[in-house]
């Protein structure tokens, strides 16, 4: 990569914190505190922690300082695009009339091949014409090219490897005008930050293009970030176009269901937070915060000296994009398992803090040498409500459960349907559909299917699709195809059982320990297999701690609401506790010889002491062997300590667990003087004659 080398001038029109940049000490600061005598463990403990909040202060000031510059960053206003363009028609004739010729022209020669049987032969290059035909179109359709580049299920490889290009490879624009912008943004010359940068951009995107360069005051290398100019008014009339075409769909086409214009404001607040590079990295940091503490994920850091509105210095990361798959695997990486860590942390963003990455398109996430996933460009984000968290999770146990009803109670909580919206007629097409969809297990089905499946029964009732319900589709689907680059058979649904069953098993959340308790008990009876695969799934989740796996169920069953279930559970602690004691001793008597016991139980030819049929004592044998191996995956989980039993142990001195336990211990009394009294008055078998 060629770089141009800029000389080092005195810093004169920087303040003390742009010369030092942010968590950094002068130098001369520095050689004084080396040549200090040693000091104590608790002087310097003391040190660190003054130097912490002295290094927050100026990261605070730094920060305040680029807000500061970012002040005069454009907001989107659908009025204020109304009242700009709304008195310019014939410019906005002339983007309409651009955007129709471009997309028509594309559309007329495909049909010219179909109609001429050249579709498979003239694919690549209509493929590259697709991809030049958004290009020139502008940012809004290079974002639209770039989510079609990570779907290999609906566009072809040919198609794929052509729109791939749109993620960094579009064209750059002057370097003398990102140079301009970047000292105009900061306030001071270019040479005065960067000792080098390079001389052309190594990536450009949509709303922006990136440049290598190395700090003045650190060396550290960096990513200079420059926004296109007059970036905000190409995409300002193309949302004003989009948004008149929304008013239409909303009027005229009774199938689309969804407010489209709110669909599309949503998304044009989306892309003009994008155009204010403060914003994105106040994105950065929060999310740094919440998830780079997993030792597989890397987010880089953000320079605030050198930021602005339009200019963002960042870490520089080295890596290779996601979809490169041989790059990848010549570091000796395995590409599933970047894009499984990719995933995981997805579901992390999405269901437990609620803060997500909606853009996470091959360019923005980078294998790094040593493994890590790097996630870049933190101008898209979204939340998911607190409500919504839940509820997804609870939607993914009633489909596994096939609870159509609940299915559709759950679109409430999903914000989805008004309250006073009748569910009923929608439990008859879920059922259609997804009794069709489960023929084979939930964990083998396309997440695409599924949401091609809700997609249909949306369409015939009056649901409103949240918009950020839309990006979250997005998002999940565009992890897919990533994984889909590495395996055609990967399933999304598969990779994210650890996390679903993880948190079924340990979040106390009211509304999942319902599900979860809907999910082990059916007709009155515990589902023991249910709990066994969610114990082996959860426990493949790092984040699984089995001791708080036994907490949420306890505490609603020891609670003033748990009757119901005390009623369940005292039932089937009477079997288990029979299946124990039964089991074990029909084990113990399978390894007495013939010859004892004939001599000894007057028995022979049978495996069982026991008066019980074949099915009896084979459903008796299965349920005491999956308690154990139940048992054994608590056991064996990574962080298994028997003093995970202290806090049940607290709980049963409790009146009510003392209650449960005295109902528990009569029942299996009763069960087992029954099943000895019946011992005794059985038939005694034909004598038989040993045979020695």
């Amino acid at each position: 990569m060629s770089t141009a080398a800029i000389s080092v001038v005195g810093p004169a029109s920087l303040s003390w914190g742009q010369r030092t940049g942010r968590r950094r000490r002068p130098p001369r600061a520095a050689l004084v505190e080396a040549a200090k005598p040693p000091r104590s463990l608790e002087e310097v403990s003391v040190a660190r922690l003054r130097d912490s909040f002295r290094d927050r202060a100026d990261d605070m000031q730094a920060e305040a300082a680029a807000m500061a510059r970012a002040a005069d960053a454009s907001v989107y206003s659908a009025e204020l695009l109304s009242t700009k363009y709304g008195s310019r028609p014939i410019k906005v004739a002339q983007r309409a009339f651009e955007i129709f010729a471009g997309l028509g022209s594309f559309a007329f020669a495909l049909w010219l091949d179909q109609l001429q049987g050249r579709l498979d032969q003239n694919q690549r290059r209509r493929a590259a014409n697709l991809r030049n035909t958004f290009t020139r179109l502008g940012p809004t359709f290079v974002k639209i090219g770039q989510g079609l580049s990570t779907r290999p299920d609906l566009c072809p490889p040919l198609y794929i490897e052509e729109l791939s290009q749109l993620q960094d490879a579009l064209p750059t624009f002057p370097d003398e005008q990102a140079f301009s912008c970047i000292e105009r943004e900061l306030g001071c010359s270019l040479d005065s930050v960067y000792s080098s940068i390079s001389a052309s951009p190594i990536a450009a995107a949509s709303l922006g293009q990136v440049y290598k360069a190395r700090l003045n005051y650190s060396g550290q290398v960096v990513a200079v970030k420059v926004q296109r100019p007059g970036i905000e008014e190409a995409i300002g009339l193309d949302f004003y176009l989009i948004r008149g075409v929304g008013f239409l769909i909303n009027k005229y086409v009774d199938i689309v269901t969804s407010d489209v214009v709110a669909l599309v404001d949503e998304f044009a607040r989306r892309v003009y937070q994008e155009l204010n590079y403060v914003q994105e990295g106040q994105n950065a940091r929060r999310f740094k915060k919440l998830y780079a503490d997993k030792a597989d994920v890397l987010v880089p850091d953000i320079f605030w000296d050198y930021t602005s509105g339009k200019v963002l210095t960042m870490e520089w990361v080295e890596g290779v994009k996601l979809n490169e798959q041989e790059a990848i695997e010549r570091q000796g990486l395995k590409v599933l398992d970047l894009v499984n860590t990719g995933i995981q942390c997805s579901l992390r963003q999405l269901l437990e803090y609620g803060y997500f990455h909606a853009d996470p398109h091959p360019g923005n996430l980078l294998a790094t040498p040593d493994g890590k996933l790097a996630f870049l460009d933190f101008g898209m984000m979204s939340e998911t409500p607190e409500q919504a968290r839940s509820a997804i999770i609870g939607h993914v146990v009633h489909m596994v459960n096939r609870d159509y009803e609940a299915m559709a109670r759950d679109y409430y909580a999903l914000d989805f349907l008004s309250p006073d919206v009748d569910v009923t007629p929608i439990v008859p097409a879920l059922r259609n559909f997804f009794d069709d969809a489960l023929n084979s297990t939930v964990s083998e089905l396309n997440f695409k299917t599924i949401v091609d499946g809700l997609g249909a029964v949306l369409y015939q009732f009056p649901f409103n699709v949240p918009a950020y319900y839309a990006l979250i589709l997005r998002s999940l689907t565009v992890l897919e195809g990533l994984a889909l680059y590495a395996d055609p058979n990967f399933k999304v649904l598969a990779a994210s059982y650890p996390y679903f069953a993880k948190r079924l098993l340990t979040d106390p959340n009211p509304y999942l320990r319902d599900a979860l308790i809907e999910l082990l008990f059916k007709d009155g009876r515990f589902r023991w297999n249910r709990l066994e695969n969610l114990l082996e799934q959860g426990r493949k989740d790092r984040d699984f701690n089995a001791k708080d796996a036994l907490q949420p169920v306890l505490k609603l069953l020891l609670g003033p609401d748990g009757e119901v279930l005390r009623v369940l559970v005292i039932k089937e602690a009477i079997q288990v506790t029979e299946a124990i004691v039964v089991g074990s001793a029909i084990e113990s008597y399978k390894l007495v010889p013939d010859v004892i016991r004939t001599l000894v139980f007057n028995i022979n030819g049978t495996t069982s002491p026991f008066v019980m049929n074949s099915a009896e004592q084979e459903s008796m044998m299965e349920l005491r062997a999956q308690v154990f191996r139940i048992w054994e995956l608590l056991r064996s989980s990574d962080n298994f300590d028997p003093s995970i039993f202290q806090p049940i142990l607290q709980v049963l001195q409790e009146p009510e667990a003392r209650q449960l336990g005295g109902r528990v211990a009569g029942g299996i009394t009763q069960r087992l003087a029954a099943r000895l009294l019946q011992q005794v008055l059985r038939d005694p078998p034909a004598a038989t004659s040993p045979t020695l």
